[in-house]
């Protein structure tokens, strides 16, 4: 067996996933950040993006969408908790790039400073959800 750290991925409705990772990539506040076993404490914000478990049995990675959130992680432990998370392959494709055209005409009406705020941020949400789609797709 190799060395392997313990994940949960909990949403405000549910836990995702819970189960043993060699590797977590997240989206961190400041960029993206990898962990595994020995990882320093820490304790910081997610953006809105992926995070991408490694399995040591060269199973396919797990694909995750989170819309920010907090990660936390402990010697043996790693815990993200995200108002909304979910499985790549749970993602809507269609509904997501929706998402981004509603938000880009958000943006491009610029009619009050709490849309255009509002836009940038659901832009950046769809925008992620959809690098989450291809990135599942595409590790077939």
């Amino acid at each position: 067996m190799g060395f392997t750290i313990k994940v949960d991925i909990v949403s405000a409705e549910k836990r995702i996933f819970s189960g043993a990772a060699e590797f977590v990539s997240v989206s961190g506040e400041l960029g993206d950040m990898g962990i595994q076993v020995g990882h320093a404490p820490l304790l910081t914000f997610l953006r809105p993006g992926q995070v991408r478990l490694k399995h040591e049995d060269g199973a396919p990675d797990d694909i995750f969408y989170v819309s920010g959130g907090i990660l936390e992680v402990q010697p043996q432990l790693v815990t993200i908790l995200a108002d909304v998370a979910e499985r790549a392959k749970d993602l809507d494709e269609a509904e997501a790039l929706k998402a981004q055209e509603r938000a880009k005409e958000m943006i491009a009406n610029k009619s009050a400073e709490m849309d255009y705020a509002k836009g940038l941020i659901e832009l950046a949400r769809a925008m992620a959800q959809l690098k989450a789609i291809r990135d599942y797709q595409g590790r077939k």
